[in-house]
């Protein structure tokens, strides 16, 4: 009986502990088990706030350190920045009414997309152009070769104060206005070879290389003293144009004159020299070309006797 009675007690606390709630101050860490929460050197709080801020910040610390640093360093406020206002030009200027690429061309881009801008020089070479596009105002150099331009109309060029050099080589250009070029205050080259000039306009005091070769000048094609105040020019080419007159006067700073080509047949003794002055020397002038003219150099040995040089054509 005794027996029974320890069976049916020890039954009975049996059930008694398994049906006893498990006590929420115990984790279940290797290294606290078994001990209450309230005795733990450093208590677990529970915190939804903190633990959103906790999960935040391991989120952000698992950045490249680059992407940490570009969003650190970005700027808090949304206010424009200063330079935003102040584009320019590859020349300078400000591209407010013409864009960031330069004028509008007739095509309706901007004169630097379709051509080349390289600082203040403009290429526009082998672009199929039918007409001279517009420029850049502190354009320094053009370059429009082998283009499809016809006709240089007034204002082509207008305003262009810093240009010094136009070479327009290649092209169908038959007319050029008389104002053009002689506006341009610094204006040193003019290249126009290969084209279909029939008559040179005005030109600018300050050229000192010229080349209109392989044109239809003719004979009415240069005016009367073209040359005559063309004081810094140095560098004369019209060959192939089928000149019969060396045009007159040529400025004293003149170093080479080439009239290949041409039907010029006959020179005056007063040419190049002076004839009332036997002690006139004309130094600069050492390159004169004249072959393939129909002209006899030997005719006129008294024409060169100032030069440093004979010129370059027939003596028979």
């Amino acid at each position: 009986m005794q027996t029974f009675l320890n069976i049916f007690l020890g039954f009975f606390i049996f059930e008694s502990v398994g049906a006893a709630p498990i006590n929420d101050n115990v984790i279940y860490d290797s290294e606290f088990y078994d001990i209450p929460l309230g005795e733990l050197p450093h208590p677990f709080v529970y915190d939804e706030n903190e633990q959103s801020d906790q999960l935040e910040t391991e989120i952000g610390t698992a950045l490249p350190s680059i992407i940490q640093e570009s969003y650190s360093s970005a700027p808090l406020s949304e206010e424009p920045e200063e330079e935003a206002s102040t584009i320019k030009l590859i020349d300078g200027s400000s591209a407010q009414g013409s864009g960031v690429l330069g004028p509008q061309t007739q095509d309706g881009l901007p004169t630097c997309l379709l051509c080349t801008c390289l600082g203040t020089t403009v290429y526009c070479d082998d672009h199929e152009l039918d007409a001279v596009p517009p420029l850049p105002k502190k354009t320094t150099y053009f370059y429009s070769r082998y283009n499809r331009i016809k006709k240089i109309k007034r204002n082509d060029f207008a305003n262009l104060n810093n240009l010094k050099r136009i070479d327009l080589t290649a092209n169908f250009i038959s007319e050029i206005h008389d104002d053009a070029f002689w506006r341009l205050p610094q204006l040193q080259e003019l290249v126009l070879r290969d084209n279909r000039i029939r008559k040179l306009p005005e030109l600018p005091s300050t050229l000192t290389f010229i080349d209109v070769s392989k044109n239809r000048l003719g004979r009415k094609g240069i005016h009367n003293e073209a040359f005559k105040d063309l004081h810094e020019l140095q560098h004369l080419y019209i060959t192939d144009n089928n000149l019969d007159h060396i045009p007159l006067p040529l400025p004293e700073s003149l170093q080479a004159l080439h009239l290949q080509n041409n039907n010029i047949q006959e020179m005056h003794e007063d040419t190049f020299c002076k004839m009332k002055d036997f002690t006139y020397v004309r130094r600069a002038l050492e390159d004169i070309r004249l072959d393939g003219n129909p002209i006899n150099l030997s005719r006129t040995p008294y024409a060169y006797m100032c030069l440093p040089r004979l010129p370059v054509g027939n003596l028979i």
